[in-house]
C-alpha cells in the first residue's frame, strides 16, 4: 500500500512532464493524459478498498528544522481513499472529453499537461499528513487553475479572470499560510496527527483556524472571496468541470474535514467554527439567489458551485463532534459527479449550438436524447431529487444540521440549519427553471430534428444551427461515454458513501419536500 499510495500523487505529476516532452505527437500526448488518470483511477481504487484501513506512510524524509519536527508523510485510510477514488474518477473523465472537446486547439498540450499536475496538486492534498505537503498541494493547485483559466489568452476577459482568481485566492492564502504556521508552532510539528492532538497554546490554535478557515474561503468561494468564481467560466468548459467538481473549490472542505476534530472539540474556542458557519450560510443562500439571474448556463453553474460548497461547509461548521465530517465530504463526492456532468453536458451541448447564452440554448435539448437525459441527471441529482445521489448527500447534511442544534450548536448550528432549508428550496427551483430554458422551444421556433445518430445529439449544429457550426467535429464515442458514465456515477454513486460513519442519511420528509419543490417550480 506504501507504494500504490506515493504513486497516486507522483503518477500525475510525471504525466505533466512527460506529455510536454512528447508534445510534438498528438497521440502520444494524449495516451499520456488519458492513460495516466486511468492508472492513477486504478490505484485510488485499490487504495480505497484496501483492507488495511490507517497506514502511515513515509514520504520524502524528514527536514530538519531546529526544533520544528517536519515528517513529510502521507496518510491512507478510508477518507483519503474514497475522495482520492472520486478525483481520479473525475479527472478521468474530463481527460478523456477533452481529446475531443480541445482536438483542434494548439495549445491542448499545454491543457492536458496542466490538468494532470492539477490532479497530482490534488491528491498531494488529500493524501498528505503533513501541514507542508498539504500547502506544497494547495499552491499548486492555485497556479494550474491560473493556466486553465487563462488558457486562451489571446482574449482579453480570459486573462482578466485568469489574474483576478490568482490575486483573490493569493489574498486568502496568506490566512492559510499564517494558519497552518500558528498550527504547528503549537504542536511543534507539521505533522497531522501531532497538529491534532497537541494541547495548550490557545491562542496559537485560534489563529491557525481562523487563518485556514480564510485560506479556504478564498479557495473555495466562499463570501466575500466569492466574485472570482464565476469569472473563471472564462476558461475552457473541461477546466470548469475540474475546477468545480473534484479538485480546487472542494480541497477547502477536504482541509477542513482533516482538522475537523480541532474545529468541533474546542467548546471553549467556537469563534472559528462559528465564522465558519456565518460565511458558509451567507454564501449558499447568496450565490442560490444569484443563480437565479444568471443569462448564460456556465455562469448559472458556477452560482450553484459556490451554494454548493458552502453546503459542504456548513455541515462541517454544524455537525457534532460525533457525527464526524462524514455529512460533508458525502456531498462532496455526490457534488463531484453531477457537477462533473453538468458542466461537461454544457460543454457539449455548446459544441454543438455555438454559444452558452440561455436563450440561444433554448429548447436546444428537446431532440438530443442521450445529452438530454444526461443533464436532466445531472440538474435532478443538483436539485436533491431521489433517487439521485445529490438527494441523499443533502438530507444526511440536514440531519447533520439538525443533530448540531439537538446538540447544543446554538447561533452557529441554527443559522446553517436556516440558510440549508432556504438553499434547498432555491436550487430546486434554479435547477427547474435552467431545464425548463433549456427543454422547451422557444415559441416562435419549432425544435430542431437536423440531428444525427438516430436523434442523439452527437452531430455538430447544421448550417445556420448556431454561430459554433464548423467548430467541432461529431462527439466521439469515448466523450459520450465519459458523460454517460458521470451520469450513471449520479445515480449509483451514493454506494460509494456506505464506507464513511454518518454520510448516508435517508428522511421520507426530505423526498418528498423535494419533489414538491421541483414541482412547484414546473408549474409556476
Amino acid at each position: 500500500m506504501t507504494w500504490v499510495v506515493r504513486l497516486i500523487v507522483v503518477v500525475p505529476a510525471l504525466a505533466a512532464l512527460a506529455g510536454l516532452l512528447v508534445r510534438r505527437s498528438q497521440v502520444a500526448v494524449r495516451g499520456v493524459a488519458v492513460g495516466s488518470a486511468a492508472l492513477v483511477t486504478v490505484l485510488a481504487l485499490a487504495q480505497w478498498i484496501a483492507p488495511v484501513r490507517r497506514a502511515d506512510i513515509g514520504g520524502l524524509g524528514r527536514l530538519p528544522l531546529a526544533d520544528l519536527n517536519v515528517p513529510l508523510h502521507l496518510l491512507s485510510d478510508r477518507l483519503s481513499g474514497l475522495v482520492s477514488f472520486v478525483v481520479a474518477l473525475v479527472v478521468l473523465a474530463i481527460q478523456v472529453f477533452t481529446v475531443w472537446y480541445l482536438r483542434d486547439d494548439r495549445r491542448y498540450v499545454q491543457f492536458a499537461a496542466t490538468v494532470s499536475l492539477f490532479a497530482a496538486g490534488m491528491l498531494l492534498v488529500v493524501q498528505s499528513a503533513d501541514l507542508v505537503l498539504t500547502l506544497v498541494g494547495w499552491e499548486i493547485m492555485g497556479w494550474c487553475s491560473w493556466l486553465l483559466i487563462g488558457h486562451d489568452s489571446e482574449r482579453a476577459a480570459a486573462r482578466r479572470a485568469a489574474y483576478k482568481a490568482f490575486l483573490v485566492t493569493r489574498v486568502a492564502d496568506i490566512g492559510m499560510v499564517v494558519g497552518l504556521i500558528a498550527l504547528a508552532v503549537r504542536a511543534r510539528s507539521t505533522d497531522l496527527l501531532a497538529v491534532l492532538t497537541a494541547s495548550g497554546a490557545d491562542t496559537m490554535l485560534m489563529i491557525g483556524l481562523v487563518g485556514v478557515v480564510i485560506g479556504v474561503a478564498g479557495k473555495s468561494g466562499l463570501f466575500p472571496f466569492h466574485d472570482w468564481l464565476p469569472d473563471a467560466m472564462e476558461g475552457p468548459t473541461p477546466a470548469s468541470a475540474l475546477i468545480h467538481a473534484a479538485t480546487m473549490v472542494a480541497a477547502g472542505t477536504y482541509v477542513i474535514a482533516r482538522l475537523f476534530a480541532l474545529y468541533a472539540g474546542q467548546a471553549n474556542h467556537d469563534g472559528a467554527r462559528t465564522l465558519l458557519a456565518v460565511l458558509a450560510a451567507v454564501t449558499m443562500v447568496y450565490a442560490a439567489l444569484l443563480a437565479f439571474a444568471q443569462s448564460d448556463i456556465k455562469r448559472l453553474l458556477a452560482y450553484s458551485t459556490l451554494s454548493q460548497i458552502a453546503i459542504m461547509i456548513g455541515a462541517l461548521a454544524a455537525a457534532p463532534l460525533e457525527t464526524g465530517p462524514g455529512p460533508g465530504i458525502s456531498h462532496l463526492v455526490g457534488h463531484a459527479f453531477f457537477k462533473a456532468l453538468l458542466f461537461l453536458g454544457v460543454g457539449w451541448l455548446a459544441a454543438l449550438v455555438g454559444v452558452t447564452t440561455v436563450a440561444a440554448l433554448r429548447g436546444q435539448l428537446r431532440s438530443r436524447g442521450a445529452l438530454r437525459w444526461s443533464m436532466a441527471i445531472g440538474l435532478g441529482a443538483l436539485a436533491g431529487v431521489p433517487p439521485l445521489i445529490g438527494f441523499f448527500t443533502k438530507d444526511t447534511v440536514i440531519d447533520a444540521a439538525l443533530q448540531g442544534v439537538d446538540e447544543g450548536g446554538g447561533f452557529r448550528a441554527w443559522v446553517v440549519v436556516v440558510a440549508l432549508f432556504v438553499t434547498v428550496a432555491l436550487t430546486a427551483a434554479y435547477c427547474m427553471r435552467a431545464w425548463l430554458l433549456l427543454d422547451t422551444p422557444a415559441a416562435s421556433t419549432a425544435p430542431n430534428e437536423s440531428f444525427g445518430v438516430a436523434g442523439q445529439g452527437l452531430e455538430p449544429a447544421a448550417e445556420g444551427g448556431g454561430p459554433g457550426h464548423g467548430h467541432h467535429a461529431p462527439v466521439t464515442l469515448p466523450a459520450a461515454l465519459a458523460v454517460a458514465a458521470l451520469a450513471v456515477l449520479s445515480i449509483v454513486g451514493t454506494l460509494f458513501l456506505t464506507s464513511l460513519r454518518g454520510a448516508l442519511h435517508v428522511g421520507l420528509l426530505s423526498a418528498l419536500l423535494s419533489l414538491l419543490l421541483v414541482a412547484g417550480a414546473a408549474a409556476a
